[in-house]
């Protein structure tokens, strides 16, 4: 199998919905190869381009007929990897994606270690907010993503319901990790989040 091909047939074995960037496949060719297969390949129809540089295997949905929009967090995961920046996601974005929230956000916000950029993706948009790099490289993902969704409710809208729900979204082991990485966080989130622990 030719790196045309394998690189292909891994693209197109991707699940519907993946987003990617030619860096994903550069162990397998050269940019100028990768990006050769992708035109090829957008102007098929097999993968669609969403950004410069960043395409992906569209979801098609029997029940509207028609392809469905973009994963907004999986676009800006590869905008992040395309800019070798660090993101955490912030506000309404974090609420969605820790199953909080189950409202789409409009705008979905992350803090960066790029750049403070904006982005339009149809009828959404995603926003990056420069933060120094080791306000987000101190602590896993997951304790990053509840400590901003804390934020974004605020202290006063931070029920005995959400904080078993915020519970029942971790793991015992996640748990752990929380109470260790966020002892830097302000002390309100601090108090809320050993509540979660506890809970």
């Amino acid at each position: 199998m030719s790196n045309h091909e394998f690189i292909e047939t891994e693209i197109l074995n991707k699940p519907s919905g993946s987003v990617f960037i030619a860096s994903d496949f550069v162990d397998s060719a050269s940019y100028d190869n990768i990006r050769q297969i992708f035109s090829r390949l957008e102007n098929e129809g097999k993968i669609r381009r969403i950004l410069p540089g960043i395409y992906d295997k569209p979801l098609y949905s029997k029940i509207l007929d028609q392809e469905v929009a973009p994963d907004i967090n999986a676009v800006a995961e590869a905008i992040a990897r395309k800019n070798n920046w660090s993101i955490i996601p912030s506000g309404n974005a974090a609420l969605n994606l820790l199953g909080i929230s189950t409202q789409v956000p409009a705008k979905w916000e992350y803090l960066s270690s790029g750049g403070s950029k904006d982005y339009q993706i149809g009828n959404a948009s995603i926003s990056f907010t420069h933060r120094a790099d080791k306000e987000l490289n101190r602590m896993s993902t997951k304790t990053a993503l509840v400590i901003q969704a804390i934020k974004a409710l605020g202290e006063e809208n931070v029920s005995e319901d959400v904080i078993a729900k915020f519970a029942s979204k971790l793991s015992d082991a996640e748990k752990a990790q929380l109470l260790t990485e966020a002892k830097p966080t302000t002390a309100w989130i601090y108090e809320i989040i050993k509540k979660i622990c506890k809970a």
